[in-house]
């Protein structure tokens, strides 16, 4: 199998509104590499959330008493505080100025996806879609109107427990289931496989971020090549583990 990974550049800043699917089949073309039936298309999560209108003007947040206890201990912002607390479940680990959090989604991650970069303005924060595999699924839908059947993946940039530095991984899923099981297969020794499977979504999240990266302002990626079968019942909520089988929290 051969693989090839390229960005999309050319698109513009995305406002409120903007139909994602129709600016990147245009600048995909525009480019010289017009998506196509089979790809996977990689879009990072700032951008749909831009389009979906989940941007937040710092000046119009209240704060609550806790949010600005929490924000003056530890020389933080209190608008931001007030907004990881909004937009979580429940705070898992409160270590220092660090507040990790269980989204409404159910990820686990930094300030509950909370973030102020490439946000589009001063004073302005950026908030995970409300549901990233509704989206996955209606930019598949704008691709598949414009004759290109492809999966999609909403990426957003995860720390990971024990291991420094941050990676891609998918928070949103459309048209390809996101785990790969190989339980029941054998190896090539005969050993059988009890519990390996692969959550191809986060691989791939990650290879787009190869040719995407944080100043490049490329936020969507392609991927040509890689096999997959539709599965119009993906969702990225099969693999948010359960908190009984959690070892960690």
């Amino acid at each position: 199998m051969t693989i090839s990974i390229f960005g999309v550049p050319g698109l513009p800043e995305i406002a409120a509104g903007s139909d994602l699917a129709a600016m990147i089949a245009a600048a995909s073309t525009a480019e010289g590499s017009p998506i196509a039936n089979g790809d996977i298309v990689v879009v990072t999560s700032k951008i749909v959330s831009k389009a979906e209108g989940r941007t937040v003007e710092l000046d119009s947040v209240t704060p609550s008493p806790f949010a600005q206890q929490f924000a003056d201990a530890w020389e933080k912002e209190p608008a931001i505080v007030e907004l990881v607390l909004r937009e979580s479940r429940r705070v898992v680990r409160q270590v220092g100025p660090v507040l990790i959090t269980e989204t409404r989604h159910g990820f686990v991650c930094a300030n509950s996806g909370v973030d102020q970069s490439s946000s589009g303005a001063a004073g302005r924060a950026v908030l995970l879609p409300e549901d990233p595999d509704a989206s996955a699924r209606g930019l598949r839908r704008g691709f598949q109107e414009r004759g290109a059947d492809v999966a999609v993946i909403i990426s957003d940039t995860f720390g990971r427990p024990w291991r420094e530095g941050q990676t891609d991984i998918a928070i949103g899923i459309a048209g390809l289931a996101p785990v790969v099981s190989y339980i029941g297969e054998h190896d090539p020794h005969g050993h059988e496989f009890l519990v390996q499977a692969v959550c191809r979504a986060d691989e791939l999240a990650s290879a787009g971020e190869l040719v995407k990266g944080n100043l490049s302002r490329v936020p969507v990626a392609v991927i040509r090549g890689y096999d997959w079968e539709p599965d119009d019942e993906a969702s990225m909520q099969d693999i948010i583990r359960e908190s009984e089988r959690d070892l960690f929290r």
